[in-house]
């Protein structure tokens, strides 16, 4: 049976195994530093969690969203426009004529689902014409310091809302607090921050059930004792983090030796290289669950020049890989961590502008791509470039597909 949506009503027992590894932990060895798995193991196999990111509750919430039927804000059946659970909050207090000043003060552009949701974000500004007078944008270059400085100029400056999309958590709270301060609407999507400050919070479901999703499909393609390699981009970013953390609870409950988690930065060289080294190390890999797609064909070509059948994978909904997926028949699932988020800024400032209620917190839709939903997506993108991702939601906006290639 299927782990993909047991955790709801499995609360109380992964309770209870928590408390019980807490017992078993006390009563072995205190070497457990929070560094990789080492090739543990699968009976030896305990979550490592990152003390700053980890909350169970968060978990155990986000992964029973993913059961329920969300909530339509817009005029049509679109799920840049829908929320999960909202609680809305009264934005009277920020209305004001139009047209607006909106601003936007971004982490980066640095890898293709960030190009993507950029251009996406772009065409959502000019689809609401005359409503928006100016669009400021700054791009942080995935600089903490830069972005801190760029909130500030931009909260200084003729901004009516300013919307924000976080380098890291931790380091950018603060301005974001002082964001806040001035008076000026705050939103924040993508990532978080540590303050509940801003007018809204905007993302998707999350990352812990980005990391389940992948994480319950290996399990189930993978017998108890499998090795599975895991494959991260980076530490200190919550969206990745908590994919991890969720992962790490469905692989220990499923008895899963996860030989080591990697990270590669992004780079598909660094990636295959890493896979390659496991594959001479281990004999062969049972599994490889990654926290992104990026480099996910990279990842599968490794078994490939190494001889070996790919075993089952987790990518993204980037195209290469959802491509690859079809054309080799690859035992694999695509997470999402829904691209369409990148048009539900634009949307919720001129919602604030005037005046209309917004959830406090705006979770959106994701459902990752699945062997039923491939041909039918792999079809619908047939003419855009390998790196573009599927869950863009931008294919009624002006410039498709033009703009995206």
């Amino acid at each position: 049976m299927s782990r993909r949506r047991n955790w709801a009503r499995l609360g109380v027992i992964v309770l209870t195994m928590g408390l019980l590894a807490f017992t078993v932990a006390a009563c072995g060895d205190d070497d457990d530093d929070g560094g990789d798995s080492g090739g543990e193991s699968a009976a030896s196999f305990k979550p490592k969690h990152n003390p700053d990111f980890f909350d169970r509750e968060e978990m155990e919430r986000q992964l029973a969203q993913r059961d329920i039927e969300p909530e339509d804000f817009g005029a049509g059946d679109n799920p840049w426009e829908m929320a999960i659970e909202p609680e809305l909050v009264d934005t009277s207090e920020y209305k004001k004529p139009g047209p607006w000043n909106i601003c936007f003060s971004n982490a980066a552009v640095d890898n293709p689902w960030r190009e993507t949701g950029w251009t996406t974000m772009q065409a959502q500004v000019e689809e609401l014409g005359d409503q928006i007078a100016n669009f400021e944008a700054v791009d942080a270059e995935a600089s903490d310091d830069k972005q801190i400085s760029d909130i500030q100029s931009l909260a200084r400056g003729n901004c009516d809302a300013l919307i924000i999309s976080p380098n890291t958590t931790a380091t950018l709270t603060p301005a974001v607090k002082k964001a806040c301060q001035t008076g000026i609407p705050v939103i924040v999507f993508d990532r978080g921050v540590n303050t509940d400050c801003p007018v809204t919070f905007i993302h998707p479901i999350g990352g812990y059930a980005f990391g389940a999703d992948g994480a319950e499909f290996i399990a189930d393609n993978v017998e108890e004792g499998g090795k599975v390699l895991a494959l991260r981009i980076l530490p200190g970013v919550d969206v990745l983090e908590t994919r991890w953390s969720a992962a790490q609870e469905v692989f220990s409950e499923a008895g899963i030796d996860v030989v080591g988690d990697e990270f590669t930065e992004g780079d598909a060289a660094t990636a295959k290289q890493i896979v390659t080294d496991y594959i001479e190390r281990e004999g062969g890999l049972d599994g490889v669950w990654m926290d992104a797609g990026a480099v996910g064909v990279a990842a599968a070509e490794a078994f490939e020049d190494a001889g070996q059948e790919i075993p089952p994978i987790n990518g993204e909904d980037q195209l290469d890989f959802l491509r690859k997926w079809q054309e080799d028949g690859l035992t694999a699932i695509a997470p999402v961590y829904s691209n369409f988020q990148w048009r539900t800024p634009i949307i919720a400032a001129v919602r604030i502008l005037n005046g209309e209620e917004v959830p406090k917190e705006w979770v959106l839709p994701q459902e990752p791509v699945t062997q039923d939903d491939l041909e039918e997506v792999v079809s619908a993108n047939e003419d855009m470039p390998p790196l573009h991702y599927a869950t863009c939601g931008c294919e009624d906006l002006p410039g498709y597909p033009d703009n995206w290639k």
